[in-house]
């Protein structure tokens, strides 16, 4: 009896694990579409990474029935296993309406509409590092690694500054770009779904009513976030032009919220400093929003679709990454 009842636990485990490494396009997935355009992206720092092993997840919009478009703040987290990279969800303009296409963890970048998230996704692959023998290497010029964490697989490739904020592909005033043959061919491979703390960061920010575009008019109070599901506390970062502290907590930041809107020599998402490009140059102000958007009917079933500061150089070892 109990060699059969190890046997069901293992076969349960392959299983689990075979059905999460399976193309998403194999899956029925359900997306969200409406005839709203997302808002524009706010800006906001990146919080400083909490441990070792950590990839960053860019924030996004995502649409509530309840609520419309809320702000899904940005995060560190775990990847699945070593070797894979995140590729963003984003949204797109098709067939008379937007579509969200949820996001997904691979061997290779795929397309994300083109959307600057900042922080090493510039529209076009991640340039925030890469992995080499099963040790991920840092770019130090988009992630925050404080001082007090010792990393060595680290090193530093200036990027351009980010010029725009638009956060959706397609349609009118939409970023016109096309997934190449090789993106595509990422979409079609096989993929790891959300983990389940990217999980929990959704559905956390889902029902805070001051990460709603409507009360916060595209400045979220929590913009960004150390570790996945603390909303409060150190870590967690507000975007540029957002309300203040005590407004942020009365909203629903939780008692206690430590939150930083802006601090000198802090890389607004991710923009690196071109060569030794101007500060003023590395992330623009996004408009201001005008009155809350009307809440339409959503529809569902649509297919599947340092404040960077850095350590000194005396203290921080940089290792080449193989080639």
């Amino acid at each position: 009896m109990r060699h059969s009842h190890l046997r069901g636990l293992l076969i349960g485990s392959t299983l689990a694990l075979a059905l999460a490494w399976v193309p998403l396009a194999s899956r029925a997935q359900v997306s969200v579409s409406i005839n709203i355009a997302p808002p524009v992206l706010p800006v906001y720092v990146q919080p400083a990474m909490p441990a070792a092993g950590y990839l960053w997840a860019p924030g996004y919009w995502a649409w509530s029935d309840d609520g419309g478009y809320y702000w899904v703040p940005g995060t560190w987290v775990e990847p699945p296993q070593p070797g894979l990279l995140w590729t963003p969800g984003y949204w797109g303009w098709g067939d008379g309406v937007y579509v969200w296409h949820e996001g997904y963890w691979g061997a290779h970048i795929g397309f994300y509409g083109g959307v600057h998230y900042g922080f090493g996704y510039d529209g076009n692959g991640y340039v925030g590092g890469h992995w080499a023998h099963g040790v991920f290497f840092y770019n130090t010029a988009v992630n925050r690694i404080p001082a007090g964490l010792h990393i060595t697989a680290v090193f530093r490739r200036p990027v351009p500054a980010i010029t725009t904020r638009v956060s959706f592909n397609g349609g009118v005033g939409g970023l016109q770009v096309h997934a190449t043959a090789a993106q595509l061919a990422v979409a079609r491979g096989p993929h790891f779904q959300p983990v389940a703390a990217q999980r929990r960061q959704e559905q956390l920010a889902g029902r805070n009513p001051a990460l709603r575009e409507s009360n916060n008019h595209g400045h979220p109070g929590i913009a960004a976030t150390a570790r996945a599901g603390r909303f409060s506390g150190a870590g967690v970062i507000a975007a540029r032009g957002a309300p203040t502290h005590a407004n942020i907590a009365h909203h629903g930041a939780g008692p206690g919220a430590v939150v930083r809107n802006h601090a000198a020599g802090a890389h607004e998402n991710g923009a690196g400093r071109a060569a030794e490009a101007p500060r003023a140059a590395e992330a623009p102000r996004p408009n201001e929003h005008a009155a809350p958007h009307a809440q339409p009917q959503a529809s569902r079933e649509h297919p599947a679709a340092r404040e960077q500061r850095g350590e000194p150089a005396a203290h921080r070892e940089e290792r080449k990454p193989p080639q």
